[in-house]
């Protein structure tokens, strides 16, 4: 018999306990009509997380079909905890990146560090072993107590958890915009190096075999987590939301141990990380994926706090747990594993034929619900679009021309500019050497990490220029992806794929949902233009405050391939003498650009042009220079245009400068934003190669001994700086904003 827990479904439907549970009225019916009757309280529940936006993909599923994860270096696709590249020898790489956007708002320390243990999670149990740990941060200007407070703790959090797992933090960015200050963005990404032969899959098939519970106990924290991922953030996010988890590294550390393990036994027939909506959306995936259905025996789940009820198990979202499905008759062998690690293991339930998902609870049936509707079948919407009046009237603007008199002085305030500054404070919290195989750290333009017993290594970065999103979003999705392959290229390695982290505000906004069209529109045809497909990802919804949504911000997260380690390149120059060159052509183009922010504190007109065939020669040709061994240094030009990139590029070198020789608007050739742009340096005696290999290469100067940029704009000298001045400038930004009085 059907267990009602009180509320009665009487009750349900009279106080409208579903609308609570983030559930339409629509939506309700809909559940009424599968069922052939009302849900308990229970089975609302479920239903209400497992349609949540943050699980189903309801709104944003029909723009997600314009992604290609074809390729042929593609292993797994979009469907499993994270895709899968060939990286050669029998290996791949496992990556993907998710958001943890509202956790962090409200509690930004816990909210960061369960963000970065959920998508190792994700990571592990496909199989692989953590290797690496990158983030996408979003705050607001640095100007106010709270959004200091919420810097510093997320950074804590990252740290926290990562260090102590052992997984190195090797790279990420942060911008800062007044769009996330009640809304911060926390994108999190994970990846692992796997074996062909070790690949799991989250399947719970095999009619009659075991489901086992291993990890933390559950307990009543994060209880209905994805819906509070699926709606709006008021204008005070304190207190918001369900009790937010908290994470424990030491017990994941065992449970990656213990995985690497158990992956080589026969008795595995797949595993899941118990993530957003818990043991939820874990084992009724699982199930609806092998065809098959599940039945849980809730009085096994290990339990931390007294009387929890089924409501409460099902949704909590405790972190550190997993399930897997093994044969019958095997469990032992699985059991034995876990106990090496102090890990609890249980066996709860049994994999059925009846595509049915039954919960049982102290003697009674709770739960009795068709598991295809949670998962596969879920709702999908399309939404209506509405191309914003704020885009029509910047597309018909006349091209911004900022007025520059002092050129020295913008370059020292461009060097200050949060987004621009060192991040310094933010990674030298973490621990990027954890391993013993990260060739390149955080602050250059892609991480490296080594393949330990092979000539190769792998290039990694997470981008996003939101603010070309906003201005235009089809255009800025295309810099998106293309940016992160420039960084890739610069490092010296061939982009393979990407996983995207789309963060975006309310898409019942048909305004809004435009944006996420174009965004998505822009970055598939870039993906497949550049030969990077898409084989994974997260999408965080209603990213707004006080009806005030975000940026569009979908952050693209992309690895490549270095296939000898003599490949790597870094931005900094290497030696006096060498010769500097600037691959691109350089417009008036200030759209969106950090000068343009600097001058006018805000945003508009056309985003920076992008020809993706031209992007594509451009990385093309460069990666084969760096492979023939014919550049010294590589740096993609991004915010501040090129007096920031080549203030960069000399910063850490110690004794070097740089003397510039340009012609033309001094204001353009220094500060504009334009794409599809290299600095580079080059040995005296390998420029005539390096420039029968690149076309669109320009030699504009020369590394030079000594402490000083010097740069001169139609035989006029317009910056002549020390570059140990600018260095502590920029080095000094964020720690100066961080102790300074809101």
């Amino acid at each position: 018999m059907l267990q009602m827990f009180e509320p009665s479904p009487e009750a349900i439907e009279r106080e409208q306990h579903y609308l609570e549970m983030g559930l339409t009225d629509d939506e309700y019916q809909l559940i009424v009509q599968i069922l052939g009757r009302q849900p308990n309280y229970t089975e609302t529940g479920i239903f209400s997380v497992m349609w949540s936006e943050h699980c189903s993909y309801k709104t944003s599923k029909p723009l997600l079909r314009e992604f290609s994860s074809a390729g042929p270096q593609v292993i797994q696709g979009p469907g499993e905890g994270a895709g899968i590249v060939d990286i050669g020898d029998g290996q791949g790489l496992v990556f993907k990146i998710e958001s943890h956007n509202h956790p962090s708002a409200v509690e930004p320390y816990q909210g960061a560090a369960t963000g970065v243990g959920g998508v190792i999670r994700d990571i592990f149990s496909m199989g692989a072993k953590p290797i690496a740990a990158l983030n996408a941060l979003r705050f607001g200007p640095l100007t106010t107590e709270r959004t200091k407070y919420l810097f510093d703790q997320v950074i804590r959090g990252i740290a926290g958890y990562g260090n102590r797992l052992g997984v190195p933090t090797v790279g990420g960015e942060v911008q800062f915009d007044s769009c996330y200050q009640g809304n911060p963005l926390v994108n999190a990404m994970g990846v692992g190096l796997i074996d062909h032969k070790d690949i799991q899959t989250g399947i719970a098939a095999g009619l009659g075999n075991t489901v086992i519970y291993v990890g933390s106990k559950t307990g009543r924290d994060g209880i209905h987590g994805a819906t509070f991922a699926s709606v709006d953030l008021s204008g005070d996010a304190d207190g918001q939301g369900s009790d937010i988890q908290a994470g424990d590294p030491f017990v994941e550390k065992l449970l990656i141990d213990a995985w690497l393990e158990v992956i080589h036994s026969d008795a595995i027939i797949g595993m899941q990380d118990m993530g957003a909506a818990g043991l939820t959306s874990s084992a009724s995936e699982m199930a609806s994926k092998a065809g098959m259905g599940m039945e849980l025996n809730l009085d096994l789940v290990p339990q931390r706090e007294a009387n929890m009820t089924a409501y409460e198990m099902m949704l909590s979202e405790s972190q550190e747990r997993m399930l897997l499905v093994v044969k019958q008759g095997r469990e032992q062998e699985i059991f034995a594993i876990f106990a090496k690690y102090d890990l609890e293991a249980v066996a709860i339930g049994r994999v059925t034929a009846d595509k049915q998902f039954r919960l049982l609870h102290k003697g009674e049936v709770v739960c009795d619900i068709p598991v295809d509707p949670l998962a596969e079948d879920a709702p999908v919407y399309q939404k209506q679009a509405q191309e914003p009046a704020y885009y029509q009237i910047f597309q018909k603007q006349a091209i911004y021309q900022p007025e520059v008199d002092d050129y020295e002085h913008v370059l020292t305030q461009l060097l200050q500019q949060p987004t621009i500054a060192s991040k310094e404070y933010a990674y030298q919290q973490f621990d990027s050497m954890a391993q013993a195989n990260t060739v390149v750290a955080p602050g250059s333009d892609a991480a490296v990490i080594k393949i330990r017993g092979y000539d190769k290594a792998i290039a990694l970065t997470t981008d996003c220029n939101s603010r070309y999103l906003y201005l235009d979003p089809e255009v800025g999705g295309q810099i998106a992806v293309a940016e992160a392959a420039r960084n890739i290229v610069a490092s010296g390695a061939e982009p393979l794929a990407l996983t995207d982290g789309l963060n975006f505000g309310n898409p019942d906004k048909p305004e809004n949902y435009w944006q996420m069209e174009k965004s998505v529109e822009g970055m598939a045809k870039a993906s497949v233009e550049l030969g990077t497909p898409v084989v994974s990802g997260n999408v965080s919804l209603y990213n707004e405050t006080a009806g005030q949504p975000i940026f569009p911000t979908p952050i693209v997260g992309m690895v490549g391939l270095h296939r000898s380690t003599k490949d790597i390149t870094t931005s900094p120059f290497k030696a006096d003498q060498d010769v500097i060159l600037l691959i691109g052509e350089t417009k008036a183009e200030f759209g969106g650009s950090e000068l343009q922010n600097l001058l006018e504190g805000k945003y508009f007109g056309k985003a920076p042009s992008l020809e993706l065939a031209v992007e594509k020669k451009r990385q093309q040709q460069l990666l084969k220079a760096i492979q023939a061994g014919l550049v010294q240094s590589a740096h993609d030009l991004s915010e501040g245009g090129l007096a920031v990139a080549l203030a960069e590029s000399i910063f850490g070198t110690e004794h070097l400068g740089a003397k510039v020789d340009l012609t033309g608007d001094p204001t353009t050739l220094l500060f504009s934003e334009s794409q599809s742009r290299f600095l580079v340096s080059v040995a005296p005696d390998q420029v005539a190669a390096f420039l029968q290999l690149v076309d669109d290469a320009t030699i504009i100067g020369q590394v030079t001994k000594g402490n000083q940029l010097q740069i001169i704009v139609n035989q006029q000298v317009v910056i002549d700086q020390a570059v140990s001045q600018l260095e502590r400038l920029w080095k000094g930004a964020i720690p100066c904003l961080l102790k300074s009085k809101a």
